[in-house]
Formats: structure tokens, sequence, C-alpha cells
């Protein structure tokens, strides 16, 4: 059948945008909130910190539930507990009680719903579509999540710094969560399998340690992970403090949150290009250190007409790292293992690397401000970038 005639996955593919739609608009508002509300960039990098905290914590056990659990139920579930958990932001700010401590609780307890969620969605869409339509699936999946990335960051920013506060704003996600849960919960087809034998977490880790170009793409792309963790947490005290974008009032922030979205989109259509000219190997070789440079110049701009395109570049030249770095992962796994094995590599990324540099920036802005924070994330980078090129794996495959 095709996909546009099938109804469950218009069904499934609605909730995924819907969903994605609300996770940008806190993405944006959270950082923003806290700003406000205490004018730290250190209070600043903890949202990002504690937002990419519960993959390290849950990533392991979240692939071993949702192998065990029936999807369906679980995916909703966890999309309503998100929509409470959002609910009691706008809630406080009305009641003149919210406080940054609240905000980074809520934003731990919506990523680790988002984690469990994940995990989830490895195995419900290819069990929802099937093998011979999940190619076209996913594409069509990724081109609607990257056109949502790039105007909502965009449109958030605009309304956070023209017409809404960031805590009311928070309300959409709320009813974003909820009409995701609607959206699963009509799906008639089944999102996961019986359980023939036993969830086996340690054999992931095994072929992760013994895959030389698996492992070796893993702990380079986890200081890749600490330099974007380091963007995420100094971005909006860096547009105020280097920039002169104010947290609010200044439509620029709008065009700076579009930024990494607009990167995104161009690396989106280049990397196929690029693999298939050179090579998985070679391109990663040469987009870890063009990523380095991109973010090089962005440290180094003090004018705001300079930072955007130079934040433009640095998106594309790390989400080319990203998006190459997955499908050459994908290739070396075996099908059996790509959820466990994805999984660990995820949470490698996205638990130590991201919460890493959002934190060790946090720290170092105290006292150096954020292009001290930025300078430190680009540190743990270029480690990785020798490492790449020093370590035989990748320039054997090149």
């Amino acid at each position: 059948m095709d996909l546009r005639a099938d109804r469950d996955f218009r069904h499934y593919l609605a909730a995924r945008v819907v969903s994605l739609t609300g996770s940008l608009v806190s993405l944006v508002a959270l950082p923003v909130l806290v700003y406000q509300l205490t004018g730290s960039s250190g209070w600043t990098a903890a949202v990002a910190a504690t937002e990419a905290a519960p993959y390290l914590v849950f990533g392991l056990l979240a692939g071993a539930v949702a192998d065990r659990v029936r999807r369906r139920e679980m995916m909703v579930r966890l999309e309503v507990v998100t929509g409470l958990a959002l609910a009691s932001i706008p809630i406080a700010w009305y009641s003149g009680v919210l406080t940054a401590t609240q905000v980074i609780v809520v934003g731990f307890v919506v990523q680790t719903c988002f984690v469990f969620f994940d995990a989830a969605n490895f195995g419900a869409l290819p069990t929802l579509v099937g093998k011979e339509r999940l190619t076209s699936a996913f594409a069509t999946l990724y081109a609607a999540s990257t056109s949502i990335e790039l105007f909502v960051p965009a449109l958030a920013g605009l309304l956070v710094a023209s017409l809404a506060p960031p805590a009311p704003l928070i309300s959409v996600n709320v009813v974003t969560a909820v009409a995701a849960a609607v959206l699963i919960a009509g799906i008639r087809a089944p999102l996961s399998m019986p359980v023939r034998a036993k969830v086996d977490i340690a054999t992931g880790l095994r072929f992760l340690w013994r895959n030389k170009v698996v492992r070796t793409l893993t702990l380079v792309g986890t200081t890749h992970a600490v330099a974007g963790g380091a963007w995420v947490a100094m971005l909006v005290p860096w547009a105020d403090k280097v920039l002169g974008i104010a947290p609010s009032g200044d439509l620029r922030l709008a065009f700076l949150f579009s930024c990494w979205g607009l990167g995104g989109l161009a690396a989106s259509r280049l990397v196929p290009v690029l693999s298939r000219r050179f090579g998985p190997a070679r391109v990663t070789l040469g987009a870890l250190p063009t990523s380095l440079a991109c973010g090089g110049l962005v440290l180094a701009s003090t004018y705001w007409l300079v930072a955007l395109p130079a934040a433009m570049l640095w998106g594309a030249a790390h989400s080319t790292v990203v998006l190459n770095a997955i499908t050459f992962r994908q290739q070396e796994i075996p099908a059996e293992l790509q959820s466990r094995v994805n999984t660990t590599c995820r949470m490698l990324s996205w638990g130590i690397g991201q919460p890493v540099g959002a934190a060790v920036a946090g720290a170092v802005s105290v006292n150096w401000g954020p292009r001290g924070g930025l300078a430190i994330g680009l540190a743990v980078l270029a480690l990785g970038v020798a490492a790449a090129w020093i370590t035989p794996v990748l320039r054997r495959n090149a």
C-alpha cells in the first residue's frame, strides 16, 4: 500500500510532526525563560545539561523496556505525562511562583519521557510499515522533521522576542503532547511484535566495543556532541552579552535560533551527494575539521551580521558530521542489533557528550563569559578531530 493511502502511517506521521513542533517550541522557550528568571549563563546551561542527562541515565533501560511492552500504550502514556509536566510551568507562572529550579526539573522529566518514547520508536515504525516500505517511510519522516526544525524555532524565537513571554508559550507544547497521544492511540495496526527471546543489552554493548569503525565513530561523535552541548547552553547568553541580542524584544533572536535549522537542511541535501562521491569515511574525516573551523568562526564573531551566517555554516558542518555518522554506522551494524547499538550510541552522545558540554560550558562561563564556554566545547571537539585522523580505522576505509 502506498504510504499516502495508509491511514495508520498518516496518523503516525501527524503524531511525530505535532510532537516535534511542541518540543521545538519548548527547546526555544525553556532556556530563554530560565535566563529571564536568573540572568545567569550558568543556570541557562543547566537547562541544556538536565535535558540531555536522561539519555545517560535511562538510555539502556529504555531500549530494553521498549522491546518488552506494548509500544502504542507506552508512547501514549509518555505523551500524556509530558503534557502534564509542561502544564505546571504556565500554571506556576500565572500564579507568580515559578522558579528556575522548577523549569529545570520539568525539562528533565520531559526529556526522560522522550528517551523512552524514542526507544519505542526505533521498533514501532518498522513494525508499522514493514521492511519493504521502511526506506520510504524514513525519508518521509525526515523530510517532514527537517521542515519543522527549520521554521518552528525561528517562529518561536519571534514570538518570545516580540509577542509572548516564554512561560505561556509552553502551553503550545502541552496541547501538542495531548494531540500526539490521541493520534497514536488511533493507530489500528500493531506497533510491537511478540517478544520471542530475552532482551540482551550486553550483546549490543559487546558489538559496539569490538567493531572498530562503530567504536571510533561513537567516541569521536561524543566529542562532537560536547561542542554541540556548549553551543546550546551558551546560545542565549552569547547572543545577549557578545552580540547585543536581548533575550526579549529583539527580533534578531528568531533568526539566530533558525541558523542551525537552515544549516541542517543544507546538510540533508549535501550528505547523500558527498557520501556517494567520496564515501562515508572520507566525509567523516573532512567534515569534522570543517565543523571545528566553523565553530571557531562563530567564536571569533562579535557582530550579529557576521555571527548569523557563521552559525549557519557551523550548523551545516555539524549536521553533516551527525547525518553521515548515522548512515556510516548503520552500514556496519547487523539488522538484529540496530536498535540496541543505535540507542547506546545515542546515549553516549546525548547522554554524555551534550550534557557534559553544556555543564562544562556553563561552569567556565561563570568566570570567562559565554565565549569561554563555547571555547571549551571547541577544545574538546579538537581532540576528537585529532583522534579521528590519528586512528587508522577511518583512513583505511577512506
